[in-house]
């Protein structure tokens, strides 16, 4: 079984993560935030985000109405500039021809992963575990935990792939090996620092790492 983070490794979401962050603030008269910083900011949950991105995160009087601007906003919005990595597609199929199990988990509202699995997964990964509130967040590990019940595999049989520190802390609170990939959100030397040891450049990568 193959578990993959989303946001970064399946799909670069970052455009629209920004233009719904940068909305959010607008309508609140908060400055916002570039690419970059937003880019920093994502791996912990789009609460998270928001408070990474607001001034004072959640002191600011205006916290919780620019997260509730930013969850309506970004439901409705967060297919406009996503798209699948080059090679995605054609890894999964290849997984699932070969008969791996896919599953995906994702710190991302389970409404937004549920709309992006539809349009984009619902051919290859079996499962969909985003946030809600009956499973904590990642890098707590009952997300992939909840994957893992949904097809019936032991941790002893499944693999995570990710592209952050988050990922590697998911992987290790669950007791799987980590695949990092250096096409997403952060380097390689950042993910060396938070102990990833094995590494895709592309996607065609993952499939000899997984056979070995």
């Amino acid at each position: 079984m193959v578990v993959f983070d989303l946001d970064g490794t399946l799909l670069n979401t970052l455009e629209d993560l920004a233009n719904a962050t940068n909305w959010a603030l607008r309508q609140n008269g908060l400055p916002e935030r570039s690419i970059d910083e937003v880019r920093s900011f994502v791996g912990n949950g789009v609460r998270r985000l928001i408070e990474r991105s607001v001034p004072d995160g959640e002191q600011n009087v205006h916290f919780e109405q620019v997260f509730a601007d930013f969850k309506g906003y970004y439901v409705n919005h967060c297919q406009e500039r996503t798209r699948l990595y080059d090679g995605i597609a054609e890894l999964l199929h290849e997984l699932k021809a070969r008969g791996f199990r896919l599953a995906i988990v994702s710190n991302k509202l389970q409404a937004g992963v549920d709309e992006l699995y539809d349009r984009y997964f619902c051919d290859t990964v079996e499962v969909a575990v985003g946030e809600r509130p009956d499973v904590q967040r990642k890098p707590a590990p009952d997300m992939v935990r909840a994957a893992l019940q949904a097809l019936g595999v032991t941790a002893e049989e499944a693999v995570y792939v990710g592209d952050s520190d988050v990922d590697l802390a998911t992987a290790r609170n669950s007791g799987l090996p980590c695949i990092s990939v250096l096409w997403g959100f952060r380097d390689r030397a950042f993910l060396e620092a938070h102990g990833a040891e094995t590494f895709a450049e592309r996607p065609s990568d993952i499939l000899p790492l997984l056979i070995c």
